[in-house]
């Protein structure tokens, strides 16, 4: 599949979107995640020019070609961007795939969260075909374990030293959703379209 099919996939909620992610975005990914808030539990950032952002979304082709990540922009019905989801970790052996989400932290408590994650499990467990949804909470972000847990997602245990941030190691509480749970749980019910198709890499074999 070339890239230029791969761009035109789109998942589509009642109130977000989510599409491939775009040069063009560098600047609004800057404003975002400029803000030492919104990554203070990730790896990286926060930005502190437009020039990374950029640079990050310069990686992104090479790695949905490698089956790496598909990342995905969160955007509004106006198609202003409002953060980033993703399907990370992938096992096509295992079935298996983790999500992982930020936000504006304009954009917190709005309910853009619960829906992106509704859309990418629609995207998961239907055209990629996986059995396993999972997802990593630092534990001092009982927000983050909160909002998972609201959404189905069953809690596993804690992961020591799992995660490093600024040369710090961290725990992180795991979470999962399995195919079955994700029929019967909120997400399954949120109105999704997904238009094209996903890349190739990321697709498991007929079940």
């Amino acid at each position: 599949m070339s890239e230029a099919a791969v761009e035109d996939l789109v998942v589509c909620g009642p109130r977000v979107r989510l599409r491939i992610p775009r040069e063009q975005d560098a600047q609004r990914l800057f404003e975002l995640a400029s803000d030492a808030e919104v990554t203070r539990f990730f790896s990286w950032g926060p930005y502190h020019e437009e020039a990374e952002a950029l640079d990050w979304l310069r990686t992104l082709p090479a790695r949905r070609a490698d089956g790496v990540a598909l990342e995905l922009a969160i955007a509004d019905s106006d198609d202003w961007v409002i953060g980033i989801t993703g399907v990370l970790e992938v096992s096509r052996r295992d079935r298996r795939s983790v999500v992982g989400t930020w936000l504006g932290q304009a954009y917190w408590g709005t309910g853009a969260n619960a829906e992106s994650k509704a859309l990418i499990a629609r995207l998961v467990f239907e055209q990629l075909r996986m059995e396993r949804l999972g997802a990593w909470a630092d534990v001092r972000n009982p927000r983050s374990q909160r909002a998972l847990e609201r959404l189905g997602f069953v809690r596993e245990g804690t992961l020591r030293a799992f995660h490093r941030h600024n040369d710090e190691r961290r725990d992180v509480v795991a979470y999962s959703l399995l195919r079955e749970e994700w029929e019967q749980s909120p997400l399954a019910s949120v109105p999704a379209t997904v238009v094209g198709a996903a890349p190739e890499a990321f697709v498991c074999a007929p079940r």
